[in-house]
């Protein structure tokens, strides 16, 4: 069964789509927010130019997203899923960030819960690189259910490597 990275998912209040090119100017207003950026890896992603090479890594993961506000049709964040392993029967999503507006708002549990119910038809195990300084992300990631079971040196696309939290979560955890 061949699994397709960039389905559309949706729910009643957000649309999970194919991140595209001529979506980098909605995303890149969301993205320029230095507040985002805070606690993770790279503290810099707000800067256009940095933007653009995190952008360009979106595109040619073949599994980016762009997350959409259904009652305003607004861009708000992205996500992605990534480095599918065929040997283990795992995959990533990861690449995760929002407008701030929507923190607290339960939108990165919904886009996250609508990822893991698509993807545990085709893998076993979904992953997540969480920075080792993202208190937050970890925090939000725990509540999913996903546990640390691991820290591993991530180079990001264009970007020097970072310590990051490897946290898991099994198709067995889900059900």
């Amino acid at each position: 069964m061949t699994i397709a990275l960039q389905p559309t998912l949706e729910n009643e209040r957000i649309v999970i789509q194919p991140l595209k090119e001529s979506d980098f100017a909605a995303l890149y207003t969301v993205a320029s927010d230095p507040e985002i950026w805070q606690q993770h890896p790279n503290k810099d992603r707000w800067k256009k130019d940095v933007f653009r090479t995190f952008f360009e890594g979106a595109m040619q993961s073949g599994g980016a997203f762009k997350v959409v506000d259904k009652t305003t049709g607004m861009t708000i964040g992205s996500t992605r899923f990534y480095d599918y392993r065929p040997e283990d029967n795992s995959i990533f999503i990861g690449y995760t960030f929002y407008a701030t507006a929507y923190w607290g708002k339960g939108i990165n549990q919904q886009a996250k819960a609508l990822m893991l119910d698509y993807i545990f038809q085709f893998v076993d195990q979904v992953n997540f690189h969480v920075g080792a300084a993202n208190i937050r992300s970890q925090i939000a990631i725990s509540r999913l259910g996903a546990v640390k079971v691991g820290q591993q040196e991530v180079t990001y696309f264009g970007e020097t490597a970072k310590l990051n939290f490897v946290y898991a979560i099994s198709k067995a955890q889900k059900r």
